[in-house]
């Protein structure tokens, strides 16, 4: 994934701008794309920022978080359900997740998610001896 650009790059092109230049004006003389001139200058314009926001990092999380106390009491009731069936049970609550989400989030909060298949047939061990004749 590719750094940022420079502060003083972002300042320059929204000072550009700002003194009335157009955006793709702007991106031509620095040498950055005409989208990156025109967030830039939006951003500037609404938020007074220019820094480059956060990169990387979970952005999602937060969302299935609000619903733990759901997540963990159906989780509690039913020990025996499957990711996929808990993420369906969800969906009727009116939760969308995956079940890749509720797999990171019972990891998060230290809880391991066992599935349980059927039980496996015992396989009669059979003892072989070979005689000497």
């Amino acid at each position: 994934m590719p750094s940022p650009l420079s502060v003083d790059l972002r300042e320059r092109v929204v000072a550009a701008v700002v003194a009335g230049a157009s955006c793709h004006r702007a991106a031509a003389r620095f040498g950055v794309s005409v989208s990156s001139a025109s967030r830039w200058s939006e951003r500037f314009r609404h938020e007074g920022q220019l820094a480059s926001k956060p990169m990387g990092g979970d952005h999602t999380s937060k969302r299935i978080e609000a619903h733990a106390g759901l997540i963990l009491r159906i989780s509690k009731q039913e020990p025996r359900l499957f990711l996929r069936e808990l993420r369906d049970r969800l969906a009727e609550q009116g939760v969308q997740t995956s079940t890749s989400g509720l797999s990171r989030f019972f990891a998060r909060h230290g809880i391991s998610w066992k599935t349980y298949g059927p039980p496996r047939p015992q396989v009669a061990r059979i003892r072989w001896s070979v005689q000497s004749a």
